[in-house]
């Protein structure tokens, strides 16, 4: 099993819209970034988990955990024009972008926010999301890191 940190701004899509949806799923659409589009292809697989992460507000952190619940297959918002996320150079017959499909495991009691993340820098040595610049909007999770998370 492989851990994730998957990062979703909430006014577009936060913990309690997955936790609302029906069977608590949600095809995690609009990624367009090759190396987030190969590390879904292959990197991950079905009952990886993953943390939610909700960034670009106020304060942004690990919100909850996911279960990845399928293999990478091509992101159906990249065919359609009334998409925010179509692309034009992409056709059914050779897709450019794909995603996975996640399903709400559980809403920590209370979000580990990017300070106290920060804060427990020693601990978390090499998280990607704490690396200047690290603007990916999917990255790996170690085990030693998920689990310090988890007991924050």
């Amino acid at each position: 099993m492989a851990y994730w940190l998957m990062k979703s701004e909430p006014d577009c899509f936060s913990i309690d819209d997955l936790a609302s949806r029906p069977k608590q799923t949600e095809a995690w659409d609009g990624v367009r970034n090759y190396q987030v589009r190969n590390m879904f292809r292959d990197r991950f697989d079905v009952g990886d988990q993953a943390f939610f992460y909700h960034s670009s507000c106020a304060e942004p952190g690990v919100v909850g955990v996911v279960d990845i619940v399928s293999k990478a297959y091509p992101d159906p918002t990249q065919f359609d024009p009334a998409s925010d996320h179509y692309d034009p150079k992409s056709t059914p017959e050779n897709p450019r972008w794909l995603l996975v499909d996640v399903r709400y495991r559980r809403k920590l009691d209370k979000p580990v926010t990017l300070a106290m993340l920060k804060a427990n820098a020693a601990q978390l040595a090499g998280l990607a999301v704490l690396a200047p610049g690290s603007r990916l909007s999917v990255t790996p999770v170690s085990k030693t890191h998920w689990d310090a998370i988890l007991a924050m």
